[in-house]
């Protein structure tokens, strides 16, 4: 946990974010994983058809279903919920960070026929 600690300053913060290009090509390699932590009312009312769909709430009851070989990718409709929900999985020994842009921002990059750039 001291380790965790210490890196928790500005100059690692850029460590703790993946931008939302890195994430696509890395998910499309198989490298990581999506973990949408919205809660349920919101993954009814629009969907993200990829991906774990794991409430942040619910992270320590459900670990032993994230992959321990992949990065993490933690995403929220921005960053506040993601950021947290990293920053506990961190503690737990993940390799995790949180999707710069959130949702909404990887939504907008893959609207129309830019739909395309994710495999699916």
């Amino acid at each position: 946990m001291q380790e965790f600690v210490k890196n928790v300053v500005p100059s690692e913060m850029k460590n703790m974010r993946i931008e939302i290009d890195e994430f696509i090509e890395l998910y499309n390699e198989g490298k990581c994983e999506l973990v949408d932590v919205r809660v349920p009312m919101e993954t009814k009312v629009w969907q993200v058809n990829f991906g774990l769909k794991i409430p942040a709430n619910e992270l320590p009851e459900r670990l032993d279903e994230l992959p321990k070989d992949k990065l993490i990718v933690v995403a929220c409709p921005k960053a506040d919920r993601s950021n947290m929900a990293r920053t506990w999985l961190a503690a737990q020994r993940f390799e995790v960070k949180y999707l710069g842009g959130g949702l909404l921002g990887l939504m907008d990059s893959l609207k129309g026929g830019m739909a395309k750039k994710i495999k699916i």
